[in-house]
């Protein structure tokens, strides 16, 4: 009588009958010859003188009685589990979370190292990077050994903070990795008023920088809450203009691009004084690679995360946990 392919897994609840001697002993070879010697179902049959159906029922058999135990160990630093459940809950093309300490220079270095990773696996000789100013990008930065031969776009105007460094400093660094050409601009972020904005967005060293946001195929941002200490334009403007923008709604912004909690573009009248792409170019870029960290920034990134502006996020485990929860997931 001819065997057929086993179907189904055991009954749910049952537990497996003992092995006997000989079971046992065939479990324990086909064992050893598949996971320890990385032979097909195939090859052990013919080197064992039975089926390969068989063998499968030895493989189920073996670590159903415990002769084979599968761990899966996570790579250092990193929560595959948790990464894998945020990624689902917000149907994002990857996620990557960091497990490290609640510590703030500590989880910038942790994410934009982690960024770097992705980034290497993501850029192409046939991309166009691109680059905003923001302390996590530089951590990614810091951590990067090196890039594709690929043009590297400036994404925003500079925000002049001690010790960090601008974007043009950034777009050149990333430029000098990969060896490609760097399309950088001398431009503040945020001017006084719109008319000084939509001057300086017209001078042409600028506008020919800014003409190069269409060919930029992998973007990184990084999401900023509406909140004190957690948006760097958030406490480069006044109280006033605080409110300005907290009364459209947004609880976050990437690159001066606002967003409410539903994930919408809202349209505050700072956007109108800043250089930089706006929400439209933003969604037109396939490829947008946000890095966040801390939970005090759930909201923010929840809300980007639903508006689908986000295809690859990487951020740490306090801020997954909150987001995963707030997913029900």
């Amino acid at each position: 009588m001819a065997e057929t392919e086993p179907v189904g897994p055991p009954e749910v609840g049952r537990a497996p009958e003992p092995l006997r001697a000989v079971e046992a002993a065939l479990a324990s070879e086909a064992a050893r010859r598949h996971y320890l010697g990385g032979e097909s179902k195939v090859e052990i049959a013919a080197a064992m003188g039975v089926s390969r159906f068989k063998v499968a029922r030895l493989l189920e058999a073996a670590r159903a009685a415990g002769i084979v135990r599968i761990e899966i160990v996570e790579p250092g630093g990193v929560d595959g589990e948790l990464s894998a459940r945020l990624r689902a809950a917000y149907g994002l093309r990857r996620c990557l979370v960091v497990d490290c300490a609640d510590d703030a220079p500590r989880l910038r270095a942790q994410v934009g190292s982690a960024g770097a990773d992705v980034l290497l696996d993501l850029v192409g000789p046939d991309d166009v990077l691109g680059l905003p100013w923001a302390r996590t990008v530089s951590a990614l930065l810091d951590a990067l050994p090196a890039l594709p031969p690929v043009p590297v776009v400036q994404l925003s105007g500079s925000m002049v903070i001690p010790g960090e460094h601008s974007p043009v400093d950034m777009v050149r660094a990333a430029a000098g990795l990969a060896g490609g050409e760097a399309h950088v601009y001398y431009a503040p972020f945020i001017l006084d008023d719109a008319e000084s904005a939509a001057a300086m967005r017209r001078q042409a060293a600028v506008a020919r920088a800014m003409d190069e946001v269409a060919r930029v195929t992998v973007a990184v941002v990084s999401i900023g809450a509406w909140v004190p200490g957690h948006s760097t334009i958030h406490d480069a403007v006044d109280p006033a203009v605080r409110a300005d923008v907290a009364a459209t709604g947004a609880v976050g912004e990437a690159l001066g691009v606002f967003v409410d909690a539903e994930g919408r573009a809202v349209h505050p009248e700072l956007e109108t004084r800043m250089v930089t792409i706006g929400h439209e170019q933003l969604r037109r870029i396939p490829e947008t690679v946000a890095l966040a960290t801390g939970a005090a920034k759930a909201a923010a990134v929840r809300a980007f995360l639903l508006g689908g502006w986000v295809d690859t996020l990487v951020t740490d485990r306090s801020l997954a946990t909150v987001l995963v929860r707030a997913a029900g997931a």
